[in-house]
């Protein structure tokens, strides 16, 4: 069976995009979580991966000798070896684009990401709203997933960015618990399309075992001293 490698669910969201996309699709794996302690080479986080990963990261998908590391690669190897999910979408040219977005998460939105680190568990309005005022970066990205998700729902009529789930909605749940988190500024169909990928069974799932963690991480949590 495949073996998935994540991080502490609250907090990685790179362990989540793969995670939401076997479970939303149907496809057995065996969950293996390894809790964040620190990022430092002589973390037991780092020990535990030593021997997996040359990158000492997570998410990790190991299928018999075969570990793959990095998110997008772990989505490519699944779409290949389950055609029958339809994991992209089935038009070439659909394809290519969901091929664009996702790489554009994976490469890009940096000052959000930056400075709304995914934390399920909480809730910051009030930081939202400073970062919102202050940091025009995020506004920026902000403006860009938007105007892009609203393309795509018009274009695809929805209910997700290409009509059915695909790996471009498993690669921008967690920023929908970003902008959730932060209470960023949405348009109404934008904030529409946030409840119905917040609402999908397998991200619940994410969510239900990110809030049952109950494991608070100081280093993961610049803007609270404590829960």
């Amino acid at each position: 069976m495949l073996q998935l490698y994540i991080g502490n669910k609250n907090y990685s969201s790179w362990s989540m995009r793969p995670w939401v996309l076997l479970r939303q699709a149907g496809i057995a794996f065996e969950e293996k979580p390894l809790r964040f302690d620190s990022f430092a080479p002589d973390s037991q986080f780092k020990a535990q991966l030593a021997s997996l990963s040359p990158t000492g990261k997570v998410p990790l998908l190991v299928d018999g000798a075969l570990h793959i590391w990095d998110s997008l690669a772990i989505a490519e190897y699944l779409a290949e070896s389950y055609p029958d999910k339809h994991l992209w979408p089935q038009e070439r040219s659909a394809r290519a684009r969901a091929r664009s977005v996702v790489a554009e998460m994976h490469s890009g939105f940096v000052p959000l990401r930056s400075a709304c680190g995914m934390n399920i568990e909480a809730h910051l309005p009030e930081v939202g709203a400073l970062i919102w005022r202050d940091n025009a970066g995020v506004r920026a990205d902000v403006a860009r997933l938007v105007q892009m998700w609203d393309a795509l729902l018009q274009e695809f009529g929805g209910p997700m960015l290409f009509g059915n789930f695909s790996i471009a909605d498993a690669f921008y749940a967690p920023v929908c618990m970003r902008l959730t988190t932060f209470a960023l500024p949405l348009p109404a169909p934008i904030a529409a399309y946030v409840q119905r990928v917040q609402a999908l069974p397998g991200v619940r799932a994410w969510i239900e075992g990110a809030l049952a963690e109950q494991d608070f991480r100081p280093f993961e949590e610049p803007y609270r001293l404590s829960r």
